[in-house]
């Protein structure tokens, strides 16, 4: 078997005898298969019996009485079930083109990846499918996050969060992943670095049924990033921690020493901004340092003028918390505080500490020494 194609499906009957029909039309020149990986409530089982009796490639149906570990899970399962060491995941609902697994498979070939990610936002790829102007900003956003938690192993990656890519199983330690929900290739890249390249897809409409995407999932992904990046806790969660309680207990005292509360905030924030940076070099980001696009005085720079930018952002949110809602001053930035950190980790991760030209196609020792501020959670 030179492919296996291995799809979790949960409620997809009617999408499926259309995407088998493509699918096996796509590779009719490999010798393949398709390896569902079922958890659906609905007659998809059935569906899929019925269509693996006459389909013109081997059609496999794994239906799970436990979805342990949510879509994540189910293609993992399809990992180990699969015929070949050569596997395309791809999704059931046809948005995921299967006229473009040739093309993956033909990347592949070339000997030099581990692993080919079907991109949206890579040269003429496109996200129009997802439902509406919302979900592409969504979508965006939680891509921007994601490569922020993980600047080194997803900084050649344009589209972690999809979920239409090809990957050599054997390049994979099936053991220690630790799949929490729909976003397997996040947690196979955050992981192990991985040789990868990316081709292009336009992300279609979906063939049939609804789409499964809803706020509950939104959240699910969220626990399931902040458990890769922050399981153990980083350092930059540390320093931005300590640095919080500083700059409430230096603007408690000023308080009480009878400065007036938004002097207090300021001048705290501007002493703590400093204290920041100068322990974040120190101990986050010093591993980065030697391959940023800028030095330490322009590093300095771009962190203290964003800071002050967020600073004139975060003082009158806290005016009107107390003013309108009267919320007790250190509280109100308290809770400023806790919004300022996830920015700022993001600013810092992609454009304080973004590495230069030169040094994006570092040799292997190179990304081995920075590697460490990207090793997930247990």
């Amino acid at each position: 078997m030179q492919l296996s194609i291995v799809v979790p499906t949960y409620n997809e009957a009617p999408n499926v005898p259309e995407l088998v029909r493509r699918v096996a039309l796509a590779v009719r020149d490999v010798e393949a298969e398709i390896v569902f990986v079922d958890d659906s409530s609905d007659d998809t089982p059935r569906v899929i019996a019925e269509i693996a009796k006459t389909a013109p490639i081997p059609v496999r149906l794994i239906h799970r009485e436990h979805a342990t570990g949510g879509l994540g899970g189910a293609v993992v399962a399809g990992f180990t079930a699969a015929e070949s060491d050569v596997c395309v995941v791809m999704d059931g609902d046809l948005q995921h083109p299967p006229e473009d697994i040739p093309a993956l498979l033909h990347r592949y070939r070339r000997g030099d990846v581990d692993l080919v990610v079907a991109s949206r936002y890579v040269g003429d790829g496109d996200a129009s499918g997802l439902a509406d102007r919302s979900r592409v900003l969504v979508s965006r956003g939680s891509t921007m996050l994601t490569k922020a938690m993980f600047p080194i192993k997803l900084k050649d990656v344009t589209d972690p969060m999809t979920g239409f890519f090809l990957v050599d199983r054997r390049t994979i330690d099936l053991d220690t992943l630790r799949p929490r929900g729909f976003k397997i290739l996040l947690e196979i890249l955050a992981r192990k670095v991985m040789r990868v390249a990316e081709m292009p897809f336009r992300f279609a409409d979906r063939h049939a049924g609804e789409s499964k995407a809803s706020f509950a999932q939104g959240l699910h992904f969220l626990a399931q990033l902040t458990a890769l990046r922050f399981g153990k806790m980083s350092a930059f969660a540390i320093i931005g921690g300590l640095g919080a309680i500083a700059n409430l207990l230096i603007m408690w005292g000023l308080i009480h020493l009878g400065v007036e509360y938004i002097v207090a905030a300021i001048v705290s924030a501007e002493i703590t901004i400093v204290a920041n940076f100068l322990l974040q070099e120190r101990f986050v980001f010093q591993d980065m340092r030697g391959s940023a696009s800028s030095g330490v005085w322009s590093r300095f720079m771009k962190a203290g003028l964003f800071n002050n930018l967020e600073l004139v952002v975060r003082i009158p949110v806290i005016a009107l918390l107390v003013n309108t809602w009267h919320i007790q001053s250190v509280i109100a930035a308290g809770i400023t505080l806790a919004v300022a950190f996830v920015v700022r980790f993001v600013f810092n991760s992609l454009v304080v500490y973004r590495p230069s030209e030169a040094n994006k196609v570092a040799a292997a020792p190179a990304r081995d020494a920075v590697d460490g501020l990207d090793t997930p959670a247990a």
